[in-house]
């Protein structure tokens, strides 16, 4: 990271204090530095909003820790579905959107964002 150094340290688990089955889709930001971000993202049956596209400034590796997603693209090219242990680099500016999510599961995303 090109943030200033933690003055202290940092610890948590990522399957830890998980949102109830039918909350809403919950972001957590683990930590950032100037030009990094770190998210736990869960989703249970949760998508994008029809016609809704992210465009975002910065890369994003995005790594599936349990569960499983579908992403659209825009322009179209074929979707991608993730599963456990799958990752993806969407670079800045590539327009995509949540398809699919699995409904009777948590899905589990640590997203990456950096320049």
């Amino acid at each position: 990271m090109t943030g200033p150094a933690p003055t202290d340290l940092a610890r948590g688990c990522l399957f830890d204090d998980l949102p109830p089955s039918g909350a809403p889709e919950h972001f957590a930001t683990l930590t950032q530095g100037r030009s990094t971000r770190v998210e736990r993202i869960v989703s249970q049956g949760h998508t994008s909003p029809p016609d809704f596209w992210y465009d975002q400034k910065e890369h994003e590796l995005v790594v599936v820790l349990s569960g499983a997603a579908e992403l659209e693209f825009d322009p179209p090219r074929p979707p991608v579905r993730l599963e456990t242990g799958d990752w993806l680099v969407i670079p800045r500016h590539v327009r995509h959107r949540v398809s699919w999510t699995l409904p009777d599961q948590e899905t589990i995303w640590l997203a990456v964002f950096y320049d």
